[in-house]
């Protein structure tokens, strides 16, 4: 169970938001949805083949206060670093903590 004083790290929620780019198409870009404070944990690390190149990825939970608005789309940021959120779960079903499973995004 996590506890408040584990709650040591700064993260940022994001969201897409589509732009039009003034030729007929559109960008994403990230919006800081809110900064909250968060547990963040590695879980292991993996290093698959993806279009036949060799990509580092890291798995992280970061937990956090609960809140509904946090969903699968959306991102995480700490320090320049970036977390894909895979999904936010309500771990006690008692709107305490909400732990999301995250990939680390690297260059």
């Amino acid at each position: 169970m996590t506890r408040i004083g584990q709650l040591r790290h700064r993260v940022t929620i994001e969201t897409p938001v589509r732009s039009a780019d003034g030729g007929g198409g559109a960008d994403t870009v990230w919006q800081a949805v809110d900064v909250v404070w968060a547990n963040v944990a590695p879980l292991s690390g993996a290093e698959p083949v993806e279009a036949e190149k060799l990509e580092a990825r890291l798995t992280h939970r970061i937990t956090l206060r609960w809140r509904g608005d946090v969903t699968a789309i959306m991102r995480m940021t700490m320090a320049g670093r970036i977390f894909a959120i895979e999904s936010a779960t309500d771990i006690d079903e008692r709107r305490r903590w909400l732990e999301c499973l995250c990939v680390e995004i690297t260059a």
